[in-house]
């Protein structure tokens, strides 16, 4: 639980984005249903993606606005608790697939290794699907592996597998390797079971879609249509060739990762563990996509880091000298916090600087210098209902607009920029939050 706690206070502290979408897919949502204005990217418009995450949301603002806890920094703080439990459910699975596979030991070093590696400490607590569904990966991925209770398991495992699928559908492959490994081993009763649970959750999306869209499914076919079918994602946000995806994983995934795959291919059974299924199928899929990111290969990374665990803790088993066995899980972790965290710049410091400049009452109007509006922290960052513009250089129409409209009377700008052109139009200098500097006249 406490190893869970970590990423969330942390993005708290930072706050900043990992990718835009943490904001305008869900942070800027669930804000704009609560609060009645906000900025909807085209998918909300397309009807792209579904409510359920972004309702969630907006039901734990919509309680912090009653007790007038409406300040930025503070609500995503009251955001923080349920994804910190959503985190401490994933891990507390993972401890529990490593234990069941290899013992009190294989528990331990899920928990570190998953726990402590800095792609999972920086990801983890933030508002994207893929931090968000990873837990629920993790969830299904124990509930399917269980040898009792077959009913409670499978629905268990069936509605973890479709809530996964309903916060992120590029999920759906390792949906699909999670029933495949149940029936490979012809545990019908289990897989049964969790088509029962699995059926359910998506009955549930489509009356959402139905009653947010108009049609069941709604948002399911329009992102299949978009992301698989037309190749629309690849023509608006580019293209990579399936090599991308390697030195990412070569940087990002601790060494010791893959001797410990093997080791427990040899010495466990069963050989191969759900975690391992589901992210090989997860990442054949994004081999085949065109549109490829960084954000997309977490949920690989973490499953893969679940599944080697219970290896590395066969191999602690079979040392059986303490020493011994304290010096590999020591040598393990060190080597693990050597792994790659993710490479985007997060922003922090900008978001800071929004908050900060926005939070004082006669702040009526915002202008944020060297961003682009995707990259800003929208109407949740702001806090409240003013006029705000992103602009690159001074002689963009929207800063010389800000220049000339005196409500416009707060400026966060990156590294400097076109800071002489702001204080000859009357702005002085408020103070400076990392590489932002806060300005107002």
């Amino acid at each position: 639980m406490l190893l869970a706690l970590v990423p969330a206070v942390t993005a708290v502290a930072v706050l900043g984005r990992l990718h835009p979408d943490e904001v305008y897919q869900f942070l800027e949502p669930a804000y704009a249903r609560v609060h009645g204005y906000g900025v909807l990217a085209w998918e909300w418009k397309m009807g792209l993606r579904n409510w359920a995450a972004p309702l969630v949301l907006a039901a734990v603002l919509q309680m912090g606005s009653w007790l007038r806890l409406t300040d930025p920094w503070v609500a995503r703080g009251l955001l923080a608790l349920p994804i910190w439990a959503l985190q401490a459910w994933g891990l507390v699975a993972a401890v529990r697939l490593g234990r069941r596979r290899a013992g009190t030991l294989g528990g331990w070093a899920a928990a570190f290794a998953v726990g402590c590696l800095p792609l999972f400490l920086v990801a983890a607590g933030r508002t994207l699907g893929e931090a968000l569904s990873l837990p629920l990966l993790l969830v299904a991925a124990d509930a399917l592996s269980r040898e009792e209770r077959p009913r409670a398991s499978g629905l268990l495992g069936g509605a973890a597998l479709g809530l996964a699928f309903v916060v992120r559908y590029g999920s759906l492959p390792a949906v699909a390797a999670g029933l495949a490994w149940v029936a490979a081993r012809r545990r019908w009763a289990l897989l049964g079971w969790a088509g029962v649970g699995l059926g359910g959750v998506l009955l549930a999306l489509g009356a959402l879609d139905w009653w947010s869209w108009g049609a069941p499914w709604h948002s399911v076919r329009a992102w299949f249509r978009f992301n698989v079918g037309s190749g629309g994602a690849a023509r608006t946000f580019g293209a990579e060739p399936p090599g991308y995806y390697w030195p990412l994983l070569a940087s990002e995934v601790p060494l010791w990762v893959w001797p410990a795959l093997l080791y427990g291919a040899w010495k466990l059974r069963p050989r191969v563990g759900v975690p391992l299924v589901m992210a090989v199928l997860m990442l054949a899929a994004l081999l085949q996509t065109a549109h490829k990111e960084e954000r997309f290969l977490y949920p690989v990374v973490v499953l893969g880091v679940a599944e080697a665990s219970a290896g590395l803790g066969a191999l602690l088993r079979q040392l059986r000298e303490g020493w011994r066995q304290g010096l590999v899980a020591a040598l393990a972790l060190v080597v693990s916090a050597r792994a790659a965290p993710p490479s985007m710049d997060l922003r922090g410091d900008q978001f800071r600087a929004i908050v900060k400049a926005t939070r004082p009452v006669e702040a009526t109007g915002l202008l944020i210098v060297n961003e682009g509006l995707w990259g800003s922290g929208g109407y949740f960052y702001v806090g409240k209902r003013i006029p705000w513009l992103t602009c690159d250089w001074p002689h963009d129409g929207a800063f010389q607009m800000a220049m000339h409209d005196r409500r416009f009377n707060r400026v966060v700008t990156f590294e400097g920029r076109a800071l002489a052109e702001l204080q000859a139009a009357g702005f002085h200098v408020l103070g400076t939050e990392g590489r932002e500097t806060i300005l107002a006249r």
